[in-house]
């Protein structure tokens, strides 16, 4: 159910947001950006270090309200979270009293779907993502890769049409980060979700998405933005992705120099 119809999902309109420090001082975290994202559209966020990636993120959840300007989804302002966006973070929050199972299933039960179904559904979703055999166990036992992974099944497993993901991957070896990220891509197809995904990763980000938005320390704001043509699905030899991911590495290197943040490979 791959879907590019064109359709805006988020329109976001000159939008701007300052961040106070314990001292008193601030700093702005995004300087008057313009944006649209595309309903059905795979979106990859890239951008150094104080680009202000997962402040957009924030602010597409309803997490956190702009500063100036304002955030429409299909024309309305976000006013907070709702149930047809989920957020995975890249700090693996899961909840320490609950089995892996138990994690995946607890969005589901608070939806009011019953045990036998939401527990059904929970294994499924930790069997898309390598978790098989650890259905039982508790976070403590789990390595930090394997906690973002329950974290990713818990998310996945709502089936929202919106996913918002901030660099999902970054704690994962390179095979597993491979694997779930051909996971994602199957399943944003066979369900047609709209997907904003943050990384700083260039190859991750060429080799997953529609379209490529590059962010800018401000107060440059909004740079380039590039359309990744790639007949899916892809290989991850392609010259032609490895190409895009120079050119936008050259781009992010207009105006904030070399960065220790941002990652080719």
């Amino acid at each position: 159910m791959e879907s590019n119809s064109g359709e805006v999902l988020f329109d976001i309109c000159h939008v701007s947001h300052t961040f106070e420090t314990e001292e008193g001082k601030t700093f702005d975290a995004l300087k008057d950006v313009t944006a649209q994202i595309k309903k059905g559209e795979f979106t990859a966020i890239i951008g150094t270090n104080g680009s202000g990636k997962s402040t957009l993120i924030d602010l597409a959840a309803g997490f956190t309200r702009p500063s100036a300007g304002e955030v429409l989804l299909e024309g309305r302002a976000v006013a907070g979270p709702g149930p047809d966006r989920v957020v995975v973070f890249q700090d693996h929050a899961v909840f320490p009293w609950y089995t892996a199972e138990g994690n995946v299933a607890y969005g589901l039960r608070r939806q009011g779907v019953s045990r036998a179904e939401a527990r059904a559904r929970a294994c499924e979703a930790l069997e898309q993502v390598g978790l098989k055999d650890f259905v039982k166990a508790w976070p403590v036992s789990l390595s930090g890769g394997m906690r973002q992974r329950v974290a990713l099944a818990r998310a996945l497993v709502l089936r929202p049409s919106i996913q918002l993901l901030d660099e999902p991957f970054a704690s994962l070896d390179v095979m597993t980060r491979h694997r779930l990220q051909d996971q994602l891509v199957a399943l944003w197809r066979q369900y047609g979700w709209s997907v904003i995904f943050v990384t700083h990763m260039l190859d991750e980000a060429v080799h997953l998405a529609d379209r490529v938005v590059v962010l800018h320390r401000p107060p440059y704001g909004l740079g380039c933005q590039e359309n990744v043509v790639a007949p899916r699905p892809r290989r991850r030899d392609d010259a032609a992705l490895a190409a895009l991911a120079a050119k936008l590495e050259g781009q992010l290197r207009v105006s904030t120099g070399p960065e220790n943040g941002l990652r080719t490979r």
